[in-house]
């Protein structure tokens, strides 16, 4: 090798979602000097969140919501690693994998997201995880096929939060346009004493209205201890019959995190510093997006909060390997929230605003959009 060619180390990325892809794409730009970059990821591509339910509405194709991670990763001239990760020995700074190969890292930034809760212990045919989103639409469209269509096919969504009523609302479209001679029932069951935490009063209700309208049932304060192949059991002992589950309950980490030998929070999402770096001794490892906690100032599991980290942990890649201070992430208390309602509007809450419209579903599509170009086009 030349000394053109060499390199001082070595940056990996385990997981391309909101926050390393953009890492990946200000490579693309300016790539730290005398460092390789190597992205590894499960899949060939990257979903990205926010247009999920627009795609289970076909409102998209899935192309649309998708990062090509080869064409990514070979524009920013890094290396892609198609595989899975199964420990990691922090002492030589080495990630090991499934097939037996392992990979030694000089900075590692892990962005690998988050499960739904119960989706260890919540499974049978019946179930069907948003997570890994990849390939969510497949199994969901598999699963509503194997149904009898002799009678209605009752679907259920564990998760009344604003991924779960997004879900039922954007799903009772998909319904009607690809199983138009099916008949179904959507109905969502929360744990919860409302439906969509986070949210005003004024758009809870608007919500509740739009559920109404659209004849999909919520039943709060009913929480799912076990799923057998026809029902749902509860806590409260009631049996629910089901023929599709969907899982939209809240945020844990995935199993990945717990092979890493970091410390992790009590949902199993790995606990960093301000800077987002492990709070594990001074390793060179961060975490961002939905799988780290920050434990002084913990933000909520949104797509929002991973963007936002993304020029922080790109200064703090910069600062390490110039052996500089690390730079603090300062979490916004507030943000816009956009709800896809699947009927060509959204409803939007902004501080004390709400409102339901075209207009508002054209601004979240600008905004997804703008966001997805920087990515499918480098």
């Amino acid at each position: 090798m030349n000394q053109a060619e060499k390199r001082d180390g070595t940056i990996v990325l385990l997981g391309v979602g909101h926050t390393n892809a953009e890492i990946v794409h200000l490579w693309c730009k300016s790539p730290i000097p005398n460092f390789r970059l190597v992205c590894v990821s499960r899949f060939a591509f990257s979903t990205y969140s926010g247009m999920l339910p627009g795609t289970l509405a076909d409102q998209f194709k899935p192309q649309q919501m998708q990062i090509d991670l080869p064409a990514l990763t070979n524009a920013a001239g890094a290396e892609l690693i198609l595989g899975e990760v199964k420990a990691m020995d922090d002492e030589t700074q080495t990630l090991h994998f499934a097939d037996g190969s392992s990979l030694a890292f000089d900075i590692l930034s892990v962005g690998v997201g988050s499960m739904p809760a119960g989706v260890d212990t919540l499974n049978g045919k019946t179930v069907v995880p948003i997570k890994p989103m990849q390939t969510f639409l497949q199994r969901l469209d598999q699963r509503i096929n194997e149904t009898t269509s002799k009678k209605p096919t009752r679907i259920k969504i564990i998760g009344g939060g604003v991924a779960g009523i997004e879900i039922a609302l954007c799903l009772a479209t998909r319904c009607e346009k690809r199983f138009p001679e099916r008949s179904t029932t959507i109905e969502v069951l929360t744990g919860s004493e409302e439906i969509a935490n986070g949210m005003s009063k004024k758009a809870i209700s608007r919500l509740r209205q739009l559920l109404q309208r659209r004849n999909i049932e919520v039943r709060t304060s009913v929480r799912a201890v076990d799923i057998s192949d026809t029902s749902i059991h509860t806590k409260d002992q009631q049996s629910i019959p089901a023929d599709v589950v969907i899982l939209a309950t809240g945020a844990v980490g995935p199993a990945v995190l717990s092979h890493l030998g970091l410390p992790t929070d009590k949902r199993g999402f790995l606990a960093t510093r301000r800077s987002l770096q492990t709070t594990k001794s001074d390793l060179p490892i961060f975490a961002v997006g939905d799988c780290g906690t920050v434990i002084n100032e913990p933000s909520p599991k949104a797509g929002v909060y991973a963007v936002r980290q993304a020029p922080i942990l790109w200064g703090n890649l910069n600062h390490l390997t110039r052996g500089e201070k690390l730079e603090d992430f300062r979490p916004q208390s507030d943000f816009l929230k956009i709800v896809n309602t699947g009927d060509g509007k959204a409803l939007l809450q902004y501080k004390g605003w709400v409102f339901h419209s075209r207009w508002c579903w054209w601004l979240k599509c600008q905004i997804d959009s703008r966001f997805m170009r920087k990515y499918q086009q480098t």
